[in-house]
């Protein structure tokens, strides 16, 4: 009677270490393809100067009045959150206040920007800059600070979202 006891007990056993060690066969694979090959992470410095020279080129808009050249930098769907004012929402809103402000007198010869910092994911960068307000010797004489968001849509950042102000003086 305890042979034929022995005889499953030994088999069950058997069959469970067998198993096992195959169920720790087909784990492998999963733990091999768990560690995947690290992003390629994107270039900053590059990325930084693509996105100076866009606020370069928007600077030179700017003092030139030239609404169109303005707007061609924002996405359709741009939201601008202006210092002080309402949200703007679409190119159109945008262009109004541009317009606007531009029929305006300006209390500044001339606006530069400086890109200080950018964060880079995939298509979106987001960009940390000061505004820089000249009189016409070119000296500063005020300033503010700003977050643009650009998406690179068909090859070219543009703008999708902005928030800027002023420093008090």
């Amino acid at each position: 009677m305890k042979k034929t006891i022995l005889l499953p007990v030994i088999a069950a056993c058997v069959l469970m270490i067998v198993s096992c060690q195959e169920s720790a066969k087909q784990e492998t694979p999963a733990a091999e393809t768990a560690v995947a090959a690290e992003p390629v992470k994107p270039d900053m410095a590059k990325i930084k100067a693509e996105i100076q020279a866009i606020e370069t080129a928007w600077a030179a808009a700017q003092n030139a009045k030239d609404v169109n050249a303005l707007i061609a930098m924002y996405a359709d769907d741009a939201v601008s959150m202006p210092d002080g004012e309402p949200m703007l929402t679409g190119k159109a809103a945008i262009q109004k206040k541009q317009e606007s402000d531009f029929a305006k007198p300006s209390k500044y010869a001339s606006i530069a920007f400086e890109t200080m910092d950018v964060y880079a994911q995939g298509d979106v960068v987001t960009e940390v800059g000061k505004t820089m307000y000249k009189d016409a010797a070119g000296n500063t004489m005020g300033g503010g600070k700003y977050i643009a968001v650009f998406e690179k849509r068909n090859g070219k950042y543009l703008c999708i979202r902005e928030i800027y102000n002023q420093d008090s003086k």
